[in-house]
């Protein structure tokens, strides 16, 4: 496991090995202040070798951010004193860590404040909430940027916004959701420009060595098909703005990691991402696992070609340089200890993965 065991570095964060906690939403933080007991359940991945810790989701500081009860803010001083102790928890085992900054959009089912998007449009298509108005989206960015900044004060280590999955940031770059007549509607590059921004203020917010991570998916929560582009060039009109705006590593989110992505090539999304922007990726995807996320209880559908533990075909892509780093999701629940086994070539000893294990922080 060679590949997987060697250093990474961008800006001024360096991670001893290319393993990656993925962000999973866990709603353990009542009042939306992480505990004690977040802070261990992150500690003890740092402990085991993972290299790069990405939080869950946390809100940033808007009324219609939130759409899920328990889940972290990332604003309030009880909140970032909660934060403040996760830091330095993953530091003292050893890992590296960077929040995900989240609002969830048009996916928020709330009616006070109504959920607030583009154009008014759920993923459906169906009406839900109301259009932001240039006001709105100002005050979101700056939202954004107020979160960014405090990661960096609290002593993290880098920064995600999360654009993916059909939340407020990925329904400005779905043409589906955005059907605005503004400059922040229209062709793929106006699509991205909210997106953009959320980017260029926060990389404004830090010190110019603080690494700006940004997630980007074609599916959706319970739109498993959707994309937000269909060709290669499409996708550069889209990620193209976010680049030049400061991304510095961009996340491919994708349900199987080894699925291409278009057809002619057997690039994953993180791989075009990476050959379109000059950009470190990261990938992610079903990772050590036998079955594909979003379908039933999360364990019925798909069988990988590897295997339940084999990862060959993961280390091969990372050995062609298709993608830089490899985020781990439900076997990291499973295993706390999976990026050690990994990197021992000992997977063979990684327990299975149960919903079960979504009603603890194991």
């Amino acid at each position: 496991m060679a590949s997987l065991d060697q250093p990474f570095t961008v800006g001024g964060l360096t991670v001893p090995n290319r393993i990656v906690m993925a962000p999973m939403t866990r709603t353990a933080s009542p009042g939306g202040v992480p505990g004690p007991d977040v802070a261990e359940y992150y500690a003890r991945r740092a402990a085991h070798q993972a290299g790069l810790i990405i939080t869950e989701g946390t809100y940033i500081n808007r009324a219609a951010a939130g759409a899920y009860d328990n889940v972290p803010h990332f604003h309030g001083e009880r909140a970032l004193d909660g934060w403040a102790r996760v830091v330095r928890r993953v530091h003292e085992s050893g890992g590296r860590i960077i929040p995900q900054l989240w609002h969830t959009g048009v996916t928020r089912t709330a009616t006070e404040p109504p959920a607030e998007g583009p154009s008014g449009l759920g993923l459906a298509g169906e009406p839900a909430g109301r259009a932001m108005t240039l006001r709105d989206i100002d005050d979101t960015v700056a939202a954004y940027a107020e979160a960014a900044g405090a990661a960096e004060r609290l002593g993290f280590d880098g920064v995600e916004v999360h654009g993916a999955h059909g939340y407020l940031i990925d329904s400005f770059l779905w043409g589906a959701t955005n059907r605005r007549g503004d400059r922040y509607g229209g062709g793929p590059a106006s699509r991205a420009r909210f997106g953009a921004e959320v980017v260029r203020a926060v990389r404004a917010a830090v010190s110019p060595e603080f690494p700006v991570f940004f997630r980007i998916s074609q599916w959706k929560l319970g739109r498993y098909e959707a994309r937000i582009a269909e060709t290669p060039d499409e996708l550069a009109q889209l990620l193209t703005p976010l680049a030049d705006a400061g991304v510095d590593v961009f996340h491919g989110s994708s349900r199987r990691y080894w699925l291409p992505e278009f057809d002619g090539s057997p690039l994953n999304l993180a791989g075009w991402a990476r050959k379109l922007t000059g950009r470190p990726t990261v990938t992610v995807g079903s990772v050590g696992m036998d079955r594909q996320y979003g379908e039933g209880d999360f364990t019925s559908g798909f069988t990988a070609p590897s295997g339940a533990t084999g990862i060959g075909e993961l280390v091969a892509r990372l050995e062609r340089d298709e993608f830089d780093l490899v985020a781990v999701g439900r076997a990291l629940l499973a295993n706390p200890d999976w990026a050690a086994l990994a990197l021992r070539g000992e997977l063979d000893r990684a327990a299975a993965y149960s919903p079960s294990v979504l009603a603890t922080l194991h």
